[in-house]
């Protein structure tokens, strides 16, 4: 908890106060209680609004604003860098150094004659003239300077001072505490309305799971896997055993109404253009043992002795 009371002014042994070492008076200690409840009040709101934003601002920028992010630097670096540093490195930089030298084959040497017996000369003259003129401004202007600062001491200046240091440097002081305060209490709140937002936090959570996780999963254990469970063996496989009986039927209906149609397409056939003529049968037979060769006899079925 923070501390928003202050402890009783220390005495001397004499029984007289102490001066307090931070300089805080009667007014401080008047001003700085309402305005840190008045802080408390008006942060708390702001500040469970403020970790709500934080914790979304991650939430999206972890899956949404990186990937998008690193897509749009690897695009624009291969619409854009690649091609430029391209374009600098085999086209600016050839063609700038060709323009350089021959720049410099056709004008440093013309220019450094005409700056040496041309410019030099007259730079020096109007420069001797310049210096001239600028000697007699010089006193001009310092003449005008020392009359000028005189006047605005007299009528900016002074006043300015007895204004700031009999007006200005009391209100500033006072200023200064209250706004002090009012900073100090501010950073309070910020802290307390902190712990009071996560304290809030958690026990929507909690309250969460206790009402709504918990409770469903505990359906989900207990009742609904049972009774998925009880449907699937009394209702879908009886089901599903019942279909695949029907589509074997099915399908051995279709085979026999298949041989029925083979079977009359060909007595449909043999009705109108006869029997068909069947090859002579071969005798594809093995030969039998007397004329098959033997393990004791030389002979075989094609050399006879």
């Amino acid at each position: 908890m923070v501390d928003l009371e202050k402890a009783p002014p220390a005495r001397s042994p004499e029984g007289e106060p102490v001066p307090r070492a931070d300089g805080e008076g009667c007014l401080v200690v008047a001003v700085r209680l309402p305005v840190r409840i008045v802080a408390l009040v008006l942060v708390l709101p702001v500040r469970m609004a403020w970790d709500a934003l934080v914790v979304a601002g991650r939430f999206l920028r972890d899956t949404v604003l990186r990937p998008v992010g690193r897509a749009l630097a690897w695009l624009g670096r291969a619409l854009f860098v690649w091609p430029l540093v391209g374009l600098w490195r085999y086209v600016v930089v050839p063609v700038a150094k060709g323009v350089g030298w021959l720049g410099n084959v056709l004008l440093v040497v013309p220019a450094v004659w005409v700056y040496r017996w041309v410019l030099t000369p007259v730079g020096r003259a109007l420069a001797w003239c310049c210096a001239g003129v600028g000697a007699v401004l010089t006193a001009l202007g310092r003449g005008l300077y020392a009359g000028l600062a005189w006047l605005g001491k007299v009528l900016l200046v002074v006043p300015a001072v007895w204004v700031y240091r009999w007006v200005l440097a009391p209100v500033g002081r006072a200023l200064a505490v209250v706004g002090r305060e009012l900073l100090d209490a501010l950073g309070h709140a910020w802290r307390i309305a902190g712990h009071l937002s996560r304290a809030v936090g958690r026990a929507l959570a909690a309250l969460f799971r206790w009402t709504v996780a918990e409770p469903a999963r505990w359906v989900y254990r207990s009742v609904l896997t049972p009774v998925g469970h009880a449907v699937r063996d009394t209702v879908l496989r009886p089901l599903a055993e019942a279909a695949r009986a029907a589509g074997r039927a099915g399908r051995q209906a279709l085979r026999s109404a298949r041989l029925s149609v083979r079977q009359a397409r060909a007595d449909l056939r043999r009705t109108l253009f006869g029997e068909p003529e069947r090859p002579p049968s071969v005798d594809r037979r093995e030969p039998s043992g007397a004329k098959a060769r033997t393990l004791g006899s030389s002979t075989t079925a094609l050399t006879k002795d």
